[in-house]
């Protein structure tokens, strides 16, 4: 069926009120004949300012959709971007009553058809799976991307385990983001309102340090609890360069009717992510949409459970803008174990003795945990890292290895330190020993066993990697690599570890057979426009300090300014972050974040500078933060935390 474009129109600050009084601001795309002939509506529901943060994508997709057929709701959560009230936390039962409040509100309107999806990426896909749980009746259908099931083990924070640095690296994200003012042009009381945020402002980092175990604070919010709560329609999306790939197919087992999409991406709408191939998304999405909120026979129910993009084997680089490949269909895997032992990885079974006792900038070329920012983010090659780890390598493949699902790893091993990590990674070696990362895992293994190690006593483990479809050539190697550091993408032990390992076995699933998949090519409306005042630029560095023997990871993030050609308002950032560690000494561990955000119009110039820092002894971590607000160039605000939390088992 051929869409009909409809005359739409925008209203770009719509006030919705809740029952507690609180303003939230809305932008609304909506055919101009909505009032008489009602739309679906779609809402996606975010801290991220609508009116400076999320508009490159908003243009190029609500716009999208309202042209054809629906209202588009994009609502600036409380305490963000315009809207008033105050923010203590991600994914707050406050967060999700709103949400329902305004599914409830818009389904009313005599616009509205009272059908209603919600969509998102990342935050926005993490609250319409919580949403969706909640059952709101007009909510009949929604489209998550880059989001989780599980936010403990599966989010920003205690990858099996382990706690991630970006625990603070997106905490100092959100401690900038939502500390910014409203545009002074939309809200009267804007220097009021950023005073209120300014001085109420978690530093979320604290928060999340508070909870070290999967305790009920976790349990709120991932839908892996309880997936039979959820009962509108779901449509998952993800990318092999995300951070989030696991929840695609965690989501098609156990939701009954959802549909998975996982591609070669990063943490972006495929419509436009990188690397490509990119995909006609707006037309999948629409296709979704027409069916369970508008009752049409798209055949979307019909399509295959999970359709995924197996990626050629390809040399190591910290960034792709393509990868080869094909897209498959109703894939079928068979099973295939490999044994570490004392030769490498082989068919047969053997105990062996190896040590392994890394470095603690192991982990250096690990890339970032969440490749987001279109920067040299993802994992380069893996051979420093490989050298200072044990490693496992098979014999020559006599035929291409297509890699599906989630590689499996058992290990007997033994520690010599009660608090214990184990960094496992899937490579593929090439004819010349250059290694590319095909997939990894990390676990703590005193929290996974749910007590201290007893050292020298041997542990039996189980550890899944991340879910990959990767393709290794002929003639090529496979290598597993196991370190007990993994720097800087989790924080280390409180003591340097050596592990001894004494048997192992890796288990793959690998493709026997599959349909091929073709999307339509990517669609989108017309892109935001602006002009541009100051470019993007993103950086990485490696640093070692010869003198102190210090190494340091160096980033910057340099985001560009831009002025918004329709209605003016000026908006730049700027992040940066250090990652420094000594290699014989894992309390020599620090982070450092600091942002810069801007906002201009009128002769007013407002701009925030967010600052925090992590650093540990053996019992404790320790959290510096500090916000300073300038308005015209003059200070007008400033707040400092100090923190200090017990390691549990961490």
């Amino acid at each position: 069926m051929k869409n009909i474009l409809r005359d739409i129109e925008e209203i770009p600050d719509l006030g919705i009120t809740m029952s507690d009084g609180t303003r939230l601001s809305a932008r609304m795309w909506r055919p101009k004949d909505a009032g008489d002939d009602p739309v679906p509506m779609i809402l996606e529901h975010l801290p991220y300012r609508k009116r400076d943060g999320t508009c490159a994508r908003d243009a190029l997709t609500h716009v999208y959709f309202a042209q054809r057929g629906y209202a588009c709701l994009r609502v600036d959560m409380r305490g963000n971007g315009d809207s008033h009230g105050l923010m203590e936390d991600e994914y707050t039962q406050q967060e999700l009553d709103d949400a329902v409040e305004v599914i409830n509100w818009a389904a009313a309107q005599n616009w509205c058809n009272g059908s209603v999806g919600m969509m998102g990426i990342s935050w926005g896909g993490f609250n319409a799976l919580q949403v969706a749980a909640m059952t709101p009746e007009p909510l009949k259908a929604i489209v998550t991307l880059c989001s989780t099931v599980d936010r403990y083990a599966d989010d920003i924070h205690y990858k099996g385990g382990c706690l991630l640095n970006e625990n603070l690296g997106w905490g100092a994200t959100m401690w900038s983001y939502s500390s910014r003012a409203p545009d002074p042009a939309l809200r009267p009381d804007w220097r009021e309102m950023w005073l209120g945020r300014l001085e109420n402002e978690p530093f979320l980092p604290s928060v999340w340090l508070r909870h070290q175990g999967r305790d009920e604070y976790w349990k709120h919010g991932s839908v892996c609890e309880s997936y039979d709560t959820i009962k509108a329609r779901v449509l998952a999306v993800g990318g092999w360069g995300d951070s989030y790939k696991n929840t695609v197919p965690q989501i098609v087992d156990n939701i009954p009717g959802a549909k998975g999409i996982l591609g070669p991406w990063v943490h972006k709408y495929p419509h436009f992510a990188v690397p490509e191939p990119r995909i006609g998304f707006l037309q999948e999405a629409l296709r979704w949409w027409d069916k369970w909120l508008k009752g049409v026979d798209t055949g979307v129910e019909k399509d295959p459970d999970l359709r995924t993009y197996l990626m050629d084997g390809v040399r190591p680089a910290t960034w792709y803008t393509e990868r080869k490949g094909r897209w498959l269909a109703d894939a079928v895997n068979e099973a295939q174990t490999w044994h570490l032992n004392q030769d490498g990885l082989r068919a047969t079974s053997q105990t062996f003795e190896r040590l392994v006792a890394s470095p603690q900038d192991t982990g250096a070329d690990g890339g970032e945990y969440c490749a987001i920012w279109l920067g040299p983010e993802l994992p380069g090659d893996q051979r420093r890292d490989d050298a200072f780890s044990a490693t496992f390598d098979s014999a020559a493949l006599p035929a291409d290895l297509a890699i599906t699902d989630a590689p499996e790893i058992n290990l007997t091993l033994a520690a010599d330190q009660p608090i214990a990590h184990v960094a496992v990674r899937l490579n593929h070696i090439h004819p010349d020993g250059a290694a590319t990362r095909i997939t990894y895992g990390v676990l703590n293994i005193a929290r996974h066993l749910g007590r201290p190690l007893v050292p020298g006593q041997q542990e039996n483990i189980r550890l899944s990697l991340d879910h990959i479809a990767y393709k290794v050539p002929a003639g090529h190697r496979i290598r597993v690599s196991i370190s007990p550091t993994y720097w800087p993408l989790i924080w280390p032990a409180p003591n340097a570890v050596a592990l001894t390992l004494f048997a192992g076995s890796l288990s793959l699933q690998t493709l026997k057979n599959a349909d091929t998949w073709t999307f339509p090519p990517p669609d989108a409306a017309a892109p935001w426009q602006t002009e541009e005042l100051r470019p993007e630029a993103h950086g990485r560095q490696h640093i070692t300090d010869m003198t102190t023997g210090i190494t340091s990871l160096l980033i910057k993030d340099d985001f560009g300014k831009v002025r918004d050609l329709e209605h003016g308002l000026i908006n730049g950032s700027t992040a940066r972050e250090t990652w420094e560690i000594h290699p014989d000494d894992p309390l020599s561990a620090r982070g450092t974040c600091h942002w810069t955000d801007e906002l201009e119009r009128d002769g007013i110039a407002l701009r925030t500078e967010t600052t925090c820092e992590m650093w540990s002894d053996a019992e404790h971590f320790h959290l510096h933060a500090e916000v300073q607000a300038f308005e015209n160039g003059k200070c007008i605000y400033q707040r400092e935390v100090e923190d200090k939390i017990s390691r549990a088992l961490l």
